[in-house]
């Protein structure tokens, strides 16, 4: 007799009234009501613009999925994860229903023919905008009469309003979403289950023999980061082959299907512009165990309409691992694409260092070109000082090529002319901007495109040859996002928009080729974010609204929102977002409990540490991932607050982590004092991932708080030795600096409360769960305060909304004991930050 047990977190306590907890198995928990109305909050619908910019598809938002939808069966194999009930990557999220709204009208419009209980996963538009297809997830279900589950691709008819589905054969999705448009918006490229693919393999459970890697001299120092998900063994590699094979097609509006070679693991295809020729790329063994299948061996081939190879454009070997460093890349032929406003011309980068940043070489990359028949030699299009970083295509004498640098932060773009490129080494065409990647307040903005009539996207190009930028406008006031024009031969700027107080307005789209009315979302402290249709052309006031979403929490509609700047001990300015609780006044109610959430980042420069991010004008939105949940047990919170670790000069940010991460959080603690709102002896201090290592360090490092609470975080940087996050050292070149910074090894100085959550099943690469075990474990055996909740089946982001529910019961008691319901601290411990 098979006994089936219930799904149930995993809490391990060590309470300082209780050395000797055990592990604890009492099913799902609630937190207090507050908590629980802001995870059962409505949330808001997607719109998805049409190519025409006429029409939006509208796609209501669900509640979140049940333990039961996230527990469903689940293949880890090669860094994918797969659903082999419907042949997908797993996702547990689909939008519920379709409807269309007008953009002139405003109106609303219904559609007919929807699949009954609607599991929409993804859709698309058909470039002339006669079509609208979508996939539905279907699962087994016989009295409702679905006879097998899976992708279903749907057909919406937009001038008849009904949606039908289109084919009798299910999509495979384990890459991407299994279907996309031909240029003649007749056709669909679908990705089939193959007819005759069979049965997956079964597994005996019996070994055939050891698994064997081999590591012989010569291949040179590689990276080899730590992934989740991979291989382990033969039987491991059939059932990865099977699920990843795929039969091509080419799909008619009528449901007439004809099929496009024979199938193979296609993990990528593509038309090209004129709909002519596929380009597909395809896996190849040998498989790896040490990294996931974007690293296995690929070929990549232009094929007809046939299926038939017309030209072999590389075979790309097994890559575990590239050469040490941000700015290494593979060796050889990379980033394949089609140049979108050119019938069929291929476009690719190849690294002339072998894709190693340490060699020296006055040209990083060289970009090319061929185009059909794909007989003459290659032309090149770009000679790059560093790595290519894309083109965004306009027309023959137009394009903005893009090259980066991580090490030093540079990223340059430059106007090129595609069919006449420049024969100068780096220096490829006109110079549009130089600067770095992390000073936002000289972003110029990203250039404004448009779907052309094959549905790819090119350069907004008016008829004086200048093109639109779109920015978040950050400054010392905070973000405020533009729509600029920019004269390409004058370099020449003029501010067609820019959000003003006291609102925070966005631009979504631009709806006219001239740039005179603008698709936006536009909110405030108290309203949250609506679409709108802004008119120029009769001022700035003219503004439209779409859609009329309600506060999904009126609540706390009245929450206290501020921006708050302060310096760190250094001169380092600093910002954060200061929350307080409706109604709540200092004078009258005095200093809080606070939970602070930060996220350290990494900076080369203090000046580009200190620029302000965020804006006091967004919608003071209450989330039940973030820290704002609590307000409603009457917390003050300090979101995101500035964590910069900056490294100048040659000096890397990670060698001096420690001393910036406690100034931060010393800067921090003494602004919220300072300003009244906080007690010394009652704040948190919280983070997810990246967040929860600063927790786990400033609870090791410093007695300014009184709690922690770390989400799915890696704690022994020795366990992630080739790199982490922004860190590109080796731990053997740095061995002092991942010492220092693993809070693990200084598990003996944690003397305040530690929360430590994770998902069982994380798929993030380095915050494998035994990070959490291990550091449990550590202050357990220390005589620590600390406790420990695995959630299963959850991944690095929680799901479920019992996971979630857990989380906020887990957060809160932690809080209500070790925060706001504190003893005063013991007489041998200095006040915090003192």
């Amino acid at each position: 007799m098979s006994v089936r047990f219930p799904l149930l977190p995993i809490t391990v306590g060590l309470l300082a009234s209780s050395p000797l907890a055990m592990a604890q198995d009492a099913g799902y928990q609630m937190p207090p009501a507050p908590l629980q109305a802001i995870v059962d909050a409505p949330r808001a619908p997607t719109l998805s613009l049409s190519p025409k910019r006429n029409l939006a598809a509208v796609l209501p938002t669900p509640s979140l999925p049940g333990i039961s939808e996230v527990a469903q069966p689940e293949l880890k194999l090669a860094g994918l994860r797969i659903n082999p009930r419907t042949y997908s990557a797993s996702r547990f999220s689909f939008h519920t229903g379709l409807g269309l709204l007008d953009i002139d009208t405003q109106k609303e419009v219904k559609v007919s023919g929807l699949p009954a209980a609607p599991r929409i996963a993804d859709l698309a538009w058909s470039p002339d905008q006669r079509y609208l297809a979508f996939t539905h997830v279907a699962f087994a279900d016989p009295a409702r009469g679905v006879k097998a589950s899976g992708v279903e691709l749907w057909l919406l008819d937009v001038q008849t309003k009904a949606a039908r589905k289109l084919a009798s054969t299910p999509l495979s999705t384990v890459y991407g979403r299994g279907f996309s448009w031909m240029p003649d918006s007749k056709t669909l490229l679908v990705q089939l289950k193959p007819a005759r693919l069979g049965a997956a393999p079964v597994p005996s459970g019996i070994p055939t023999g050891p698994s064997i890697q081999d590591s012989v001299p010569g291949g040179g120092v590689k990276q080899l980061r730590t992934y989740p998900d991979l291989l382990k063994n033969a039987q491991d590699a059939q059932l990865f082959e099977h699920y990843t094979t795929v039969q091509l097609a080419l799909l008619d509006v009528a449901g007439k299907q004809r099929l496009v070679g024979q199938p193979g693991q296609f993990s990528r295809v593509s038309a090209s512009p004129d709909g002519k020729h596929l380009l597909t790329t395809s896996i190849m063994r040998p498989y790896s165990y040490i990294v996931p299948a974007h690293d296995f061996g690929h070929r990549i081939d232009v094929r007809d309409l046939n299926g038939k190879v017309e030209h072999a454009v590389a075979a790309l070997p097994l890559e575990e691992g590239l050469p040490p460093g941000n700015d290494a890349v593979s060796a050889g032929v990379r980033s394949v694409s089609w140049r979108v406003d050119a019938p069929a011309t291929l476009v690719w980068a190849e690294a002339q260092d072998g894709g190693d940043p340490a060699r020296a070489a006055e040209i990083r990359d060289i970009v090319y070109t061929q185009a059909a028949p794909f007989t003459s030699k290659p032309a090149v299009l770009a000679r790059l000082g560093s790595r290519y970083a894309g083109v965004a295509w306009g027309r023959g004498d137009l394009a903005l090529l893009s090259e980066a640098w991580y090490k030093t932060r540079a990223v340059k773009q430059w106007r090129i002319q595609p069919d006449q490129p420049s024969a100068v080494a780096g220096t490829p065409g006109d110079l549009v901007y130089a600067g770095s990647f992390e000073d936002r307040y000289n972003d110029p903005g990203t250039p404004v495109m448009r779907a052309d009539a094959a549905g790819l996207p090119r350069l907004l190009i008016a008829a004086d040859g200048s093109i639109l930028l779109d920015g978040q406008g950050a400054s010392k006031d905070g973000d405020r996002p533009f729509i600029d024009r920019l004269n390409l031969a004058t370099k020449q700027k003029q501010r067609l928009f820019q959000s003003a107080a006291p609102y925070y307005e966005n631009v979504v789209a631009v709806l006219d080729e001239d740039g005179s009315r603008l698709l936006s979302t536009r909110e405030s402290p108290t309203e949250q974010p609506n679409y709108y249709v802004r008119n120029l052309k009769q001022g700035a006031a003219q503004l439209t609204a779409l859609t009329h979403f309600p506060h999904p929490l009126p609540q706390l509609k009245d929450v206290q929102k501020e921006l708050i700047r302060y310096k760190r001990a250094d001169g380092v300015d600093l910002t954060a977002t200061l929350m307080l609780p409706p109604n709540y006044d200092v004078k009258r109610d005095g200093p809080l409990p606070i939970l602070m959430w930060a996220y350290p980042q990494e900076f080369k420069t203090a000046s580009a540490a200190s620029q302000t991010k965020g804006s006091p004008y967004k919608f003071n939105a209450v989330s039940y991932w973030g820290p704002a949940a609590f307000l409603s047990m009457g917390y003050a919170v300090l979101d995101n607050p500035s964590f910069p670790i900056v490294g100048n000069g040659e000096q890397e940010p990670n060698d001096t982590y420690l001393p910036q991460l406690v100034a931060d959080a010393e800067a921090a603690v003494d602004e919220v004092v300072r300003r009244g709102v906080a007690d010394r002896n009652r704040i948190a201090i919280g983070g997810h991932s990246y967040g929860a290592f600063m927790t786990g360090n400033l609870l090791a490092h410093t007695r300014l708080f009184r709690a922690g609470i770390a989400r799915s975080g890696a704690y022994n940087r020795t366990l992630t030795p080739f790199g982490f996050q922004a860190e590109e050292r080796p731990f053997w070149q740095a061995p002092a600096v991942y010492q220092a910074m693993s809070p693990f090894n200084s598990a003996d100085k944690i003397k305040d409360a530690l929360l430590i959550i994770h998902g069982e099943q994380d798929n993030n690469s380095g915050t494998f769960p035994i990070q959490s075990e291990r550091m449990f474990q550590a202050v357990k055996g220390l005589g620590g305060t600390a406790r420990l909740v695995m959630l299963p089946n959850e991944s690095h982001g929680y799901r479920a909304r019992e996971s979630i529910m857990q989380m906020l019961y887990e957060s809160n008691n932690w809080l209500e004991k070790y925060v706001k319901n504190a003893a005063p601290p013991a007489a041998d411990v200095q006040p915090a930050g003192k």
